[in-house]
């Protein structure tokens, strides 16, 4: 088990260091000085190069990223001669760092992994991602809670009345489902029920989590914000989940046990519940283990037709303003959620399953 456990972490650090290989030369090749985003408009030649020379702009792609590398790895290097440079803009990188090894006016250190500065506000990346990736998470564990819960009691009530009308509707929306963009969706679900039967439904076409209060009593919890967004992003899964639940349990439901079940006397509520469905969620688990991640991704546009504060909005509005750190770490970030969540679900089939361990 060990060594299937190393063997799945090392496929993950592997698709890692791709994912950081292909982040920074796709947007190292994109046009933009960041020297002049930092100082503005009227920046001179000076200033424009002095900053260039402080991020290493000037030197050669590959060190560059091999600098990149460093600045994400825990354990890096660390050049004693930055800190007195007045163009190092990097303090906060080794903020906290354990010497580990000194090699001169370079020392091995053991620090958090850190994502640089933005182009446009020289916060750190880290600090802008944190405080956005707490909204998406709680945006994509609502959707996600919303899609199975509903999407599983829907699944075998079309199992139990399979091929009738309502089953046929239910089906007929989970095509559609599937079908509809996430930004069409949001759209479309913002103006109906946010606009049109707002003075019935009483929410809002925008808004994120917390609210400012209009009395000035500073921000607040506002809930029902959340509706709007975590519907919207919950439909894919939701309709994936009634298909996949429905199938699975048509397929139970026709199994030799089933019909011994019923032949030993057994009511239809507990054939159902206690031996049908338990076995009939396998296939629906395996399926979304992984959509919680995928919600990340697909938050994007959702949460910016509701002016949702999560790292979609970070994302597009770093896209609109060229602030490359900020791309670059919201995209790692996802990726990182990605392998870790595909790494967890790998290790639970191999405790679940002996024979996935000798793959």
């Amino acid at each position: 088990m060990i060594r299937f456990i190393t063997k799945r972490l090392l496929y993950g650090f592997l698709v890692l260091f791709g994912v950081i290989a292909v982040i920074f030369f796709l947007f190292h090749v994109l046009p933009g000085d960041p020297a002049r985003m930092m100082l503005g408009q009227r920046a001179d030649l000076a200033s424009v190069e002095a900053i260039n020379r402080d991020l290493g702009l000037d030197r050669p792609l590959g060190i560059r990223f091999m600098a990149y590398v460093n600045d994400l790895s825990p354990l890096s290097f660390f050049n004693r001669k930055d800190v007195a440079s007045p163009w190092f803009f990097d303090r906060e990188k080794y903020r906290g760092a354990i010497t580990l090894i000194p090699l001169g006016t370079h020392c091995l250190v053991l620090k958090k992994p850190y994502l640089r500065q933005s182009y446009q506000s020289g916060r750190n990346v880290s600090a802008i991602l944190s405080e956005a990736l707490l909204n998406t998470m709680i945006l994509a564990i609502v959707a996600m809670a919303f899609a199975m819960i509903t999407g599983i009691a829907l699944g075998v009530f079309c199992a139990l009345h399979r091929n009738g009308v309502t089953d046929r509707i239910i089906l007929a929306f989970s095509v559609l489902g599937m079908s509809v963009p996430s930004f069409f969706a949001a759209i479309i679900n913002a103006w109906i029920f946010g606009f049109v039967l707002a003075g019935f439904t009483h929410l809002d076409m925008v808004g994120s989590l917390y609210s400012i209060d209009d009395f000035g009593r500073g921000e607040y919890l506002d809930l029902k914000n959340l509706i709007l967004p975590a519907l919207t992003l919950g439909i894919r899964p939701l309709a994936i989940v009634v298909e996949l639940t429905r199938n699975s349990m048509l397929e139970v439901l026709s199994q030799d046990y089933i019909r011994t079940a019923r032949a030993k006397g057994l009511k239809h509520f507990q054939i159902v519940w206690k031996h049908a469905l338990k076995n009939a969620l396998n296939p629906v688990v395996t399926a979304m283990s992984g959509w919680l991640a995928s919600l990340l991704a697909g938050a994007v546009f959702v949460e910016y037709v509701f002016d949702w504060k999560g790292i979609g909005v970070v994302i597009v509005n770093a896209l609109d303003k060229y602030d490359f750190p900020v791309l670059m770490g919201a995209v790692l970030i996802i990726s990182v959620v990605l392998i870790l969540i595909n790494i967890l679900v790998d290790i639970i089939y191999g405790v679940l399953d002996p024979r996935v361990r000798m793959q």
